[in-house]
């Protein structure tokens, strides 16, 4: 009867410890194929539940229910105050919440276990950086010195050397970055910005084609596009690329009035016309430097009396713009067939403005109008 009652237990034992480890693989077969809520059930059942804490942690993540992921992390790192990827993971999780103080603890005892981990150099880094500390930097640093290959690391040290206009230092990292992962959008990225910002035009527009290669069309990209090649006094191309800008933004007046300008230096008037009065319906500031552009333009077409509607608005703007009231009397003189009228505006521009930089011409033309009236008179 003894032994029955053994061999009993030992069966229910047995059977107990099986079945626990059938419920174990569906759970975790729920989870591998993203059934996240069942598989949370199916662990819930299992005893211990020391040995799933974790696994439930990862399923609320996935769900994205972060403070029960949370919990559970912390009852996982409490049963296994040892385990190192636990408390990685956990710490992740506890930075990407915003609880900064208790990530940085967890990961600096990470460090100090670990030293040449570079991936707790590297987080640890993204923590003191969200808290402001300009040591967030020693770690990115430190990441690298332990794996020159970590891009996220390199990339951290690349954009920190641009923003101080380092440009040597930060390409030295972009182009090491690259050497093993040549089609890293980031640095190819950062790499255009360092020759954006040293005005070399040429080799910035290589690297934001590159980045359109890659598939990454963006507003940015077409924007720093056209205006590296309008530098270059590639006008067209420039074009193509203010046009996909607009097309990201059809309300940007900037953008509208920057593509303006572009066709009015091929001498396409009519759609300089179009895009710079775009411009102008939408801006809401001063545009007596706008309007005075947009008769420029009509100047160009013969459209005399539209450019002196345009200039009027420009003067509206600011009664104190010499340009404006310049560019005026100049079309009005192409305008007007009366030469006295023509005349009178010379005459009381020179009264408003008498120390122009335009005097010495409105002197000129003046001259010519009275010479030609007097030999009218003849």
């Amino acid at each position: 009867m003894i032994k029955f009652c053994t061999f009993l237990i030992i069966a229910l034992l047995t059977w107990s410890t099986q079945g626990q480890g059938t419920l174990l693989k569906r759970a975790d077969s729920l989870y591998a194929h993203g059934n996240y809520s069942k598989a949370i059930e199916a662990y819930k059942t299992y005893d211990p539940q020391d040995l799933v804490y974790e696994k439930m942690a990862k399923a609320y993540l996935a769900l994205g229910n972060y403070d029960l992921a949370l919990k559970n992390y912390d009852l996982a790192l409490n049963a296994f105050p040892e385990d190192a990827l636990i408390k990685y993971d956990y710490a992740k999780l506890l930075s990407r919440s915003n609880k900064l103080n208790d990530a940085a603890v967890l990961l600096s005892e990470l460090v100090y276990l670990d030293y040449r981990n570079p991936n707790y150099h590297y987080e640890l880094g993204l923590v003191f950086e969200k808290q402001g500390d300009s040591t967030a930097m020693n770690r990115f640093h430190s990441a690298y010195e332990l794996d020159p290959t970590h891009q996220k690391a390199i990339a951290k040290m690349a954009r920190y050397f641009l923003v101080k206009r380092k440009h040597e230092s930060s390409l030295h990292y972009i182009n090491t970055g690259l050497e093993s992962y040549a089609n890293n959008a980031e640095l190819i990225n950062l790499k255009a910005l360092n020759y954006y910002w040293k005005e070399d035009y040429k080799e910035a527009s290589l690297w934001f084609e590159k980045l359109l290669a890659l598939g990454e069309n963006s507003q940015f990209i077409h924007e720093k596009l056209s205006f590296c090649y309008a530098q270059q006094a590639l006008y067209e191309k420039a074009i193509v690329h203010a046009n996909q800008a607009v097309n990201f933004d059809p309300k940007s007046a900037t953008n509208l009035y920057i593509l303006g300008q572009l066709y009015e230096t091929i001498n396409d008037y009519v759609s300089a016309e179009k895009w710079i009065s775009e411009a102008l319906d939408i801006m809401d500031q001063p545009l007596n430097a706008e309007y005075t552009k947009l008769a420029t333009v009509l100047n160009r077409q013969g459209k005399y009396k539209e450019a002196i509607a345009a200039l009027q608005s420009a003067i509206k703007e600011d009664p104190q713009d010499e340009t404006a009231q310049f560019f005026l009397v100049r079309t009005k003189d192409e305008y007007y067939a009366d030469k006295d009228s023509k005349i009178k505006a010379y005459e009381v521009f020179k009264e408003k403005f008498p120390k122009s930089v335009y005097i010495p011409f409105a002197n000129g033309r003046l001259k010519e109008l009275k010479d030609e009236k007097f030999m009218k008179s003849e």
